[in-house]
């Protein structure tokens, strides 16, 4: 009986990036919710970019829902929004469902993500504009905007730089810009355009992220250099140790905790505020963890140079 309970629950668990990198929300709501639509769509034979798509579609529907300062129509847009963010959950274990991860489909899946919180951002401030506020709004908005970028594109590496060392045993889970940049330059744009188009958008990220964390990359690169693709078990241990605590504070700089707060204040007739959460708290712990990041990066940057020494 043991087993009969515990195979369904280590089939959605199968359908994890890493347990460890995953949200409260997530854990409980968002992704056995999505392993069921996973389930769903095979049975449909739809493809990973199809749901993709979907979540798309529902996310920018839901961001042009909350222009209007009608709760009722606001609370649907809420709807659309949680329904949106469970399909994107779903792209993804329907896509470790099937063995149909490819890097292509993630950077669409990026390029939706994007779009919704465009969608967003932008009917939250025409809300506001139609009603006669200051042109300043504008300015609020895109720092609100860029600071959301930056914060999502350096939560995205460092979570995915735990999985490289920890979970994934150092196999090549994260690109590099210099590769993709090689990549980029054997395309053509007459004869590859769409692939050339997805490639510079997520060169352009990539390129980011690494500015953003510098150690970082240079203790992955330095590592792949030593271990050729193989962490070793004290390297992967001191790792998890240093970064493991750190991953709750990223955590809140993921959508699930704008989403919250975005919902609350539509609740109570202030999204104004959302743009000044993005760019005061949000950016205060941003700041402090790129710092916390790095310094331990650097760290184990001697820690390798010194087993290579002694070896």
């Amino acid at each position: 009986m043991a087993e009969l309970k515990e195979a369904p629950h280590s089939r959605v668990q199968s359908t994890y990036k890493a347990r460890e990198v995953e949200g409260v929300l997530d854990l409980y709501f968002y992704r056995p919710i999505g392993f069921r639509l996973a389930e769903f769509f095979v049975q449909l034979k739809m493809t990973p970019g199809a749901v993709t798509l979907l979540a798309g579609s529902c996310g920018v529907v839901a961001g042009h829902l909350y222009y209007y300062r009608d709760l009722r129509i606001n609370i649907v847009g809420m709807a659309l929004h949680v329904c949106s963010n469970a399909l994107d959950n779903a792209d993804g274990q329907l896509a470790r469902l099937t063995r149909t991860e490819s890097r292509k489909g993630r950077i669409v899946d990026s390029i939706a993500d994007h779009l919704v919180f465009v969608s967003i951002y932008l009917h939250l401030t025409l809300r506001y504009v139609v009603e006669g506020s200051s042109p300043a709004i504008w300015l609020l908005a895109f720092a609100a905007g860029i600071s959301h970028a930056l914060q999502g594109a350096a939560a995205d590496y460092y979570r995915n730089t735990y999985l490289y060392f920890v979970a994934n045993g150092g196999r090549p889970e994260i690109d590099s810009s210099s590769r993709l940049l090689s990549e980029y330059r054997k395309l053509t744009w007459r004869q590859s355009a769409w692939d050339k188009l997805l490639l510079a958008l997520y060169l352009n990220f990539t390129r980011q992220q690494e500015i953003l964390a510098p150690h970082l990359k240079k203790l992955r690169d330095r590592a792949s250099e030593l271990f050729q693709g193989q962490i070793p078990g004290w390297l992967r241990a001191r790792y998890q140790n240093l970064v493991g605590p750190m991953l709750k504070w990223w955590r809140l700089l993921m959508t699930n905790t704008r989403m919250l707060v975005l919902f609350a204040l539509l609740l109570i007739g202030w999204p104004i505020y959302f743009f000044w959460f993005e760019l005061i708290p949000l950016n205060l712990l941003f700041v402090y963890l790129i710092f916390r990041e790095e310094t331990m990066a650097e760290s184990m940057q001697e820690v390798a140079q010194k087993w290579r020494d002694l070896a």
